[in-house]
């Protein structure tokens, strides 16, 4: 029984998606990864889209009248040795909104932490095409002052 429970453990850990390591693993070196996921309703997180790193093509089914589809995309704010402070925009382009949804980021990961994570979910739009995500961030190291600009544009294809 007990050797039954640690397959299963070790099966169900190996499926999991872990969170991408920064590209640039600079220590102190602000840095923000993602996961982008999909599924319906009742789990979001069904399925596996793309990630920071390594980097893959991002492409989401579109919404259907009969069938929505829901997106989950996944922010993780590395921590830098000391306290940190990420705060700016977050422009979400394939969420069935009129526009872009576009939000405030405003979060601190302390020095004792190596992570804070903040999650979108939504409905993803019924029109194909090209979307993006845009992060327009500034990274604060609380005790210097010293300020890092943290941006990146993820392209979304919708299928």
């Amino acid at each position: 029984m007990l050797v039954v429970a640690a397959i299963a453990g070790l099966l169900t850990a190996t499926c999991a998606t872990a969170i991408p390591r920064p590209a640039n693993d600079t220590p102190g070196s602000p840095n923000v990864t993602w996961v982008l996921m999909f599924g319906d309703r009742d789990n979001p997180d069904q399925e596996f889209s793309c990630q920071s790193t390594p980097r893959t093509e991002c492409v989401l089914p579109a919404s259907r009248p009969d069938a929505q589809v829901f997106s989950d995309i996944h922010f993780y704010y590395h921590g830098t040795g000391a306290d940190i402070r990420y705060e700016g925009t977050r422009a979400i382009g394939y969420l069935q909104v009129t526009g872009s949804y576009t939000s405030r980021t405003d979060i601190r990961v302390a020095k004792d932490q190596s992570i804070a994570n903040q999650s979108v979910t939504g409905i993803v739009t019924s029109k194909p095409g090209a979307y993006t995500v845009a992060l327009s961030l500034t990274a604060t190291m609380t005790v210097t002052g010293k300020t890092v600009p943290v941006q990146e544009t993820i392209p979304i294809t919708v299928k």
